[in-house]
């Protein structure tokens, strides 16, 4: 059994039948099924409030806060808002509410939308002048490099990009947006969310965000799934209105996938920028010749990024590690070339793919990689864990600013300490208040009826897999902690502290408990990674 990884043979939630579950016309529609007699759903709302699970709480967070629950009869606090009549039962809608805090996710996938992209329909004539004048450029250089005496398959600069075109231009001819044409962003000294997969969900996103973060991203998406329009992968681009610099993070192989891919989100998402994953250091994706395994293929990913860049008109940014090898580091020959591509910002995270998360960051290879690679902005990504690292990194290196993955997994606040420049001693309550805050919008992006309530737990628990590796400031030794060293048990100060500081499963369900009522008497939990990550 390896020590780290993924837990492949995690399991499973157990699913409800159809016949006990309500249709959905009956909980958002207009009460009419379409399938008639065919339709497998419970259509008599009385019947399934008799054999519904009981209330978990009083208070229904989306019915107090916005006027309305989109899951009425489904909801697991329902008492807030259903009554029961003469007639049956009946839905409430505070209209007053609704009018004043009205709120709406961005980037849901429309269903019109969803079958133009499975039938094929969808225009990307962008992106198909785009790789066919990338072929074009690329067959006229080896032409002449044939003339020349030079050997094939050089790297293509930018100069003679510049130069792959000559004469008027044409009323049929493609003219991509120069550099100084594109949206720009202010990157600079920004504090950045990585974008972190499994735990970097919207709702979490959604607590940093109050917590003092100022870029966001959403997690890693395949850009075939987004092609081919699933909704569990569309899902991962969702964006919260309270995200003012929201990017989506891409990855694949190719430059006709990801062309597309970056040509309909940019058509059909309000988003700011789009990040190309050259860095995931999963299997799966790397055996695919996607994530950092395109450091490797300069030419495939040169490819990438000049296709790209062609059919947006907002900025584009890469996230690369310092290398494939543990001491074979290429990032600072990477990212020149990123740079004469139009690439509008790269963030570095200063470990190879093999080292992955057991050894300290290089923070001295990031300040080479981004003396080398200006005046293109560059972030640092790895092992910020307290303000002091962060002061130390922004005075001692040359970066842009800086990116903060685990560190924000297990506090959250980092984002206040480092705006204020303190080490906050946060109580136990106000951690449970955080958490109270995650659930509540998880309960809003998942929904509250059993489901909703099911994957909000999932998602919590994973998180819960990292909090619990924060030591609070009061009973540390010296300040401040480090992210790689493994802390000793302890007693924490009250018993909701010592609860929070354990390294159990269990615990975390009891945890959960607290928040979202008890869990099914076969559920089970063991979280999707071992983390491994001390050194």
């Amino acid at each position: 059994k390896k020590v780290r990884g993924q837990n492949k043979n995690r399991p499973r939630p157990n699913k409800e039948q159809l016949t006990t579950k309500l249709c959905p016309s009956k909980v958002r529609g207009d009460g009419v099924c379409a399938f008639a007699e065919k339709c497998q759903y419970l259509h008599d709302i009385t019947k399934y409030m008799e054999i519904k699970p009981p209330d978990l709480g009083e208070k229904c967070f989306a019915f107090q806060t916005y006027g309305k629950c989109d899951y009425t009869f489904t909801c697991r606090f329902a008492g807030d808002h259903v009554e029961k009549t003469e007639n049956g039962y009946i839905n409430i809608v505070d209209e007053e509410k609704v009018r004043e805090n009205a709120i709406e996710t961005k980037n849901i996938l429309p269903r019109d939308l969803q079958i133009n992209l499975r039938k094929r329909k969808f225009d990307f004539s962008k992106t198909d002048a785009a790789l066919k004048e990338n072929q074009d450029r690329k067959a006229k250089l080896r032409k002449t490099d044939q003339e020349n005496g030079k050997p094939p398959g050089g790297i293509i600069t930018s100069e003679d990009v510049l130069s792959s075109r000559v004469g008027c231009v044409l009323n049929d001819d493609m003219i991509p947006l120069k550099t100084m044409e594109k949206k720009t962003l202010d990157f600079r000294d920004k504090l950045y969310l990585a974008p972190l997969t499994t735990c970097g969900n919207l709702p979490f996103r959604v607590v940093c965000k109050r917590l003092g973060a100022d870029i966001t991203c959403g997690e890693m998406a395949l850009a075939t799934n987004i092609l081919q329009a699933k909704g569990a992968e569309w899902a991962l681009i969702k964006r919260h209105p309270c995200e003012d610099v929201f990017g989506v993070q891409l990855c694949g192989a190719f430059p006709d996938t990801m062309a597309r891919s970056a040509e309909l989100v940019a058509k059909t998402c309000e988003v700011d920028f789009i990040d190309i994953n050259l860095g995931c250091p999963i299997d799966m994706i790397y055996k695919k010749g996607a994530g950092s395994a395109l450091m490797r293929r300069t030419n495939k990913l040169l490819d990438i990024v000049t296709c790209m860049n062609s059919v947006i008109d907002i900025p584009l940014t890469c996230k690369v590690r310092a290398g494939v090898e543990t001491n074979k580091n290429c990032a600072h020959v990477v990212l020149p070339k990123l740079r004469d591509r139009g690439v509008a910002l790269t963030t570095v995270h200063g470990r190879s793919r093999e080292a992955r998360y057991t050894k300290v960051a290089d923070w001295g290879y990031i300040n080479e990689c981004a003396s080398v690679a200006a005046p293109m902005p560059v972030f640092g990504n790895g092992d910020i864990f307290s303000y002091h690292d962060y002061c130390s990194v922004v005075e001692n290196t040359s970066v842009s600013g800086v990116m903060i993955a685990r560190g924000a997994l297990i506090k959250p606040w980092l984002f206040t300490e480092i705006k204020e420049r303190r080490d906050w001693d946060i109580s136990s309550s106000e951690r449970f208040d955080i958490l109270r805050g995650f659930t509540n919008e998880g309960l809003i992006h998942w929904g509250s009826d059993t489901r909703g309530i099911e994957t909000t737990r999932r998602f919590l628990l994973e998180w819960l897999s990292f909090l619990h590796r924060y030591i609070p400031v009061g009973l540390l030794e010296r300040i401040p902690q480090r992210i790689n060293e493994r802390p000793p048990y302890y007693v924490g100060r009250n018993d909701l502290e010592t609860l929070m500081a354990s390294p159990n499963s269990n615990d975390w369900v009891r945890i959960s408990e607290m928040l979202l009522g008890k869990v099914p008497d076969s559920f089970q939990f063991l979280p999707k990674h071992k983390a491994n990550s001390y050194k």
